[in-house]
């Protein structure tokens, strides 16, 4: 079983209930899962215990970064740390209609934890405010085959 952090981003609280629906899945099926909104450094990913990080983010404003995961976006970009040992997985959360900034919140950090060595399990899961009311409904779906991918 995996000891998962979920690390959120969240403007409205969208992405925030998809991470507490996932954390609530995961430890129905005995892994161990913490949501996190407040991550400030790469200190608080606790790398020393864990192995696997779900970056669930929404974008907002004009493709911007969520205020609450600016800090460990930062931290992260500035410092660079080994993440290799790190796998992790993104769900983006977006607005179709904003075609040239959909889902880039999302994108962002799953470039900046791959330029840190950590491994990206699964495709990243880009889920459209304007088709899916419900973004804890697919997120459900695809964290299945996401958990298998994990091992």
């Amino acid at each position: 079983m995996s000891n998962i952090l979920i690390l959120v981003g969240t403007e409205s609280g969208n992405a925030q209930m998809v991470g507490d629906t996932l954390m609530d899945e995961f430890t129905a099926l005995g892994h161990a899962a913490e949501v996190s909104s407040d991550a400030q450094t790469a200190a608080d990913l606790g790398l020393d215990g864990r192995d696997v990080v779900l970056i669930i983010t929404s974008t907002h404003g004009l493709g911007e970064l969520p205020d609450n995961i600016i800090p460990i976006h930062d931290d992260l970009d500035a410092s660079r740390p080994d993440l290799s040992g790190l796998r992790y997985g993104v769900i983006a959360l977006g607005d179709q209609t904003y075609s040239d900034t959909f889902c880039k919140a999302g994108k962002i950090m799953d470039g900046l934890f791959a330029a840190c060595g950590a491994q990206r399990v699964g495709e990243r899961l880009e889920i459209d405010a304007c088709t899916q009311p419900l973004p804890d409904e697919e997120a459900v779906t695809w964290s299945k085959e996401w958990l298998a991918q994990l091992g």
